[in-house]
């Protein structure tokens, strides 16, 4: 039985890893790994994919460019001729990119159905598109595979039926913990950030990452917390590797970062992961990294007003500050001074989602089979 695995962005390539290397280790199920081309990416090349331990994509659509909806008109068109090509048995979408969106609502109208992997997480903020494609894609998913107790809760709410909703643990933490063994045995010193490491008195330092619109794209937000970030940097130096769009924001509307800041490009996976899972804090407003840090267990303030991933808070070394800069400050005063929380990593996050998601899979297609 053949299941084609969605993938349209670098960190959707990260999630369906643990699951391309649980497919490879059964014989029940086959699969193609399906990149949209939603975000086309010239790092993501042979060394990416070897990275992960995955094969290149079977089918690469250059579906990317363009508005949210021409994004997502094209994806569907390229995907509906792929479907009816080659049907497959189920269609498997990881995340909540415009990808994930458009490949589900294709393979259901199609009637092929949708596992969902992340399923069911909410920041209850309308204004992120993400959260639009994520009720959009549990509105019609068959399977739901579920990284923490808040996402099983919302969906209660919503009404799926408790057989559909399977809390696996989280393929995102499977493969940071995949990688950061990985990362053991291999020679991090042709790095771009090597040097920056060894640099720093006593290995000590901030990693921070901006990269989201209310964040960085208006000018007096970013300012106030580029304010705050200067500020930490006083007492702890930070390394800044730079989203292109965050980069041209820097410039346009001016903004001073101080000589304690270090800008970098944006990093491959394992360079990234050789940096950040050391520091003494991670300064971030992305989802995926709050996640990350609360598997190492690396203290992680996020520059956010909410957040889809509350186990990280709950449970986690995630701290959610706002983008206060007297709140950002605080938080990350907290951290340097030793008072920062410790936090656990949250049940089944163990590095075997993926392995639980593949052998439900395998049962619901024999079952649906016979």
């Amino acid at each position: 039985m053949l299941i084609y695995l969605v993938a349209g962005a670098r960190p959707n390539f990260m999630k369906i890893a643990p699951i391309v290397r649980a497919l490879q280790a059964q014989d029940k199920l086959s699969f193609k790994i399906i990149h949209t081309g939603q975000h086309y990416d010239r790092e993501m090349n042979d060394v990416f994919f070897e990275e992960l331990g995955i094969p290149q994509p079977d089918v690469f659509m250059a579906a990317g460019g363009g508005s949210h909806a021409q994004q997502t008109a094209k994806i569907m068109v390229a995907f509906e001729e792929l479907c009816v090509g080659e049907r497959p048995a189920a269609v498997l979408v990881v995340g909540d990119v415009n990808s994930t969106l458009a490949c589900s609502i294709v393979a259901k109208k199609l009637n092929i159905p949708v596992a969902h992997v992340e399923a069911g997480l909410r920041s209850g903020d309308m204004a992120m598109p993400e959260e639009i494609n994520r009720l959009v894609t549990d509105a019609i998913t068959d399977w739901f595979f579920v990284t923490e107790p808040s996402a099983v809760e919302h969906l209660r709410r919503e009404g799926k039926a408790e057989s559909s909703v399977h809390y696996v643990g989280h393929v995102m933490v499977d493969n940071v913990l995949y990688q950061a063994d990985q990362l053991t045995r291999a020679d991090t010193s042709g790095f771009e950030t090597a040097a920056f490491k060894a640099a720093q008195a006593g290995g000590r330092y901030g990693v921070v990452t901006l990269h989201r619109p209310s964040n960085v794209d208006d000018a007096q937000t970013f300012t106030r917390i580029a304010g705050a970030l200067k500020e930490i940097s006083a007492d702890l130096p930070l390394i800044f590797p730079v989203h292109p769009r965050t980069r041209a924001n820097i410039e346009k509307f001016g903004i001073e970062l101080g000589p304690n800041i270090t800008l970098a490009g944006p990093q491959a996976y394992m360079a990234f992961l050789n940096l950040w899972k050391d520091a003494a804090v991670v300064l971030t407003d992305s989802g995926g990294l709050q996640e990350e840090t609360t598997a190492l267990g690396v203290p992680c303030v996020t520059i956010r007003e909410n957040t889809e991933r509350p186990v990280t808070v709950d449970e986690g070394s995630n701290v959610l500050a706002g983008t206060d800069p007297a709140a950002i400050l605080r938080e990350a005063r907290k951290v340097l001074n030793g008072e920062g929380k410790q936090g656990r990593r949250p049940h089944l996050w163990d590095g075997k989602a993926a392995e639980r998601i593949v052998a439900i899979l395998a049962d619901e297609l024999a079952g649906a089979a016979a």
